[in-house]
């Protein structure tokens, strides 16, 4: 009989965010989809959703009232 290889997972390593990154989405997370910011930094939308939560971002009033959720 052959010996099955089991293929090794990698791990998750965590991407580290630049300065230069976080300045941009502080500054654009509150007027613009989190979609568009995300592809600008090259990142998952879920990495964008979460960052931002962490640092205390929110989407502005005004954001929201055009999507028509506020």
């Amino acid at each position: 009989m052959a010996k099955k290889k089991r293929k090794k997972r990698k791990k998750l390593i965590r991407g580290l965010w630049s300065r230069s990154e976080l300045a941009l989405l502080k500054k654009l997370f509150p007027k613009n989809p989190t979609a568009k910011i995300a592809k600008e930094l090259g990142r998952p939308n879920d990495a964008v959703k979460k960052k931002a939560s962490r640092m205390g971002l929110r989407k502005s009033k005004r954001y929201l009232k055009t999507l028509g959720r506020a």
